[in-house]
C-alpha cells in the first residue's frame, strides 16, 4: 500500500511539474492542465497523500508502542481502517483524474469520512503510557497537517 501511495504522490508531482510551463504548451494540454486543477491545487493535492503516508507511518509506531493495551490497539485499528478508507478515496480521485474525469465527490466524501473516522479513533486514545502518548500525539499531529491540507484541495480545487 505504501508503494501506491508513493507512486500517487510522485505521479501527482510529475502532474505539477509536467504542466508548470503551461504558456507553452499546446491548447489541448491547456485544456487538461485545467481540468487537472492548476499548481495550488495538484500542490494541495501532493501535501494529502504525502500527509497520508506519514500519517499511516505514525499509526504504524503508536500500534507498536500500544501493543500490551487493549483499548489503545482498538482505537489504533480504528484509525488504521479510516486511513485505509481515505486512501481508496484517493485512489478513486487519481483514476478520474488520469482518465481526464473530475473527481468524483465520492471520493471526496470517502477521504474526509476516512480522516475524520481517524481522527476520532486517535482522540479518543488516554493511556498512562508516556511512549503510547507520545506516539499518539505525533500521529494526530501528522493526521491533522493532512486534514489540513485535504482543506486546502477542497478549496483550491475546481470540482
Amino acid at each position: 500500500m505504501a508503494r501506491f501511495v508513493s507512486f500517487l504522490f510522485f505521479g501527482l508531482l510529475y502532474v505539477v511539474f509536467l504542466f508548470e510551463s503551461v504558456d507553452s504548451a499546446p491548447i489541448a494540454e491547456r485544456a487538461l492542465f485545467s481540468a487537472v486543477g492548476g499548481v495550488q491545487c495538484n500542490a494541495a493535492r501532493a501535501k494529502t497523500v504525502a500527509g497520508l503516508t506519514a500519517t499511516q507511518l505514525a499509526v504504524g509506531k503508536l500500534a507498536k508502542a500500544a501493543s500490551g493495551d487493549a483499548a489503545t490497539t482498538s482505537a489504533v485499528t480504528t484509525a488504521q481502517t479510516g486511513l485505509k478508507s481515505a486512501q481508496a478515496g484517493i485512489g478513486q480521485i487519481a483514476l478520474a483524474l488520469v482518465t481526464g474525469q473530475d473527481p468524483p465527490a465520492s471520493g471526496r466524501q470517502q477521504v474526509q469520512d476516512g480522516l475524520q473516522s481517524a481522527q476520532t479513533a486517535l482522540n479518543s486514545i488516554n493511556s498512562t503510557d508516556t511512549s503510547v502518548t507520545s506516539a499518539a500525539q505525533n500521529a494526530l499531529s501528522s493526521l491533522n497537517t493532512t486534514i489540513s491540507a485535504g482543506s486546502d484541495v477542497v478549496s483550491d480545487c475546481p470540482s
